[in-house]
């Protein structure tokens, strides 16, 4: 079996890392072997402290395409939970791992991403306490992809719904 690289993208609060769980339950319960990266706990863990300017995400997402390429044979499946905002490092990430790449658009309404706000970052972003919060009042804009990937709107599907939709793109 080919590993295949399951990329989750989109703004902040979308649902990526809830998705990214959830998939990994399915996988871990079929007895798949899988690495789940998550985009925060990566950056922390390779001392991105400094603020999220566009040079340090790019680094950061360099980073993660790297650490997939030196570990990815290990494993049936590589979760990836990342905001990636910049078209660049996704087509990086799609032209190294070729049609083991696979990118999911998660995405849902502003007023959804400010309701769930688990890190309070939208709020922050409001009272201007932050400035860099891609996506929203800030110069870093989350740029989307042209090629084909899987889109999954959590306004509208569950997320049963969201791990169906991705299992049957995974597994055509």
């Amino acid at each position: 079996m080919t590993t295949k690289i399951i990329w989750f993208t989109g703004l902040s609060g979308s649902g990526k890392t809830t998705l990214s769980n959830k998939l990994s339950y399915y996988l871990k319960k079929n007895k798949k072997k899988f690495l789940v990266i998550d985009g925060d706990k990566f950056r922390k863990k390779n001392n991105f402290k400094d603020k999220l300017s566009k040079n340090n995400i790019l680094k950061n997402n360099y980073k993660i395409i790297k650490f997939i390429k030196s570990t990815f044979k290990k494993y049936d499946f590589v979760i990836v939970s990342v905001i990636s905002p910049f078209l660049k490092t996704r087509l990086f990430a799609k032209k190294i791992f070729k049609n083991m790449y696979y990118e999911i658009y998660v995405y849902c309404k502003l007023s959804t991403l400010k309701k769930r706000d688990t890190k309070g970052l939208y709020k922050k972003a409001d009272k201007k306490i932050i400035t860099n919060l891609i996506g929203y009042k800030s110069d870093l804009k989350y740029e989307k992809s042209k090629y084909k990937k899987l889109l999954v709107n959590t306004d509208a599907l569950s997320k049963t719904e969201s791990i169906k939709k991705i299992l049957k793109k995974i597994n055509n």
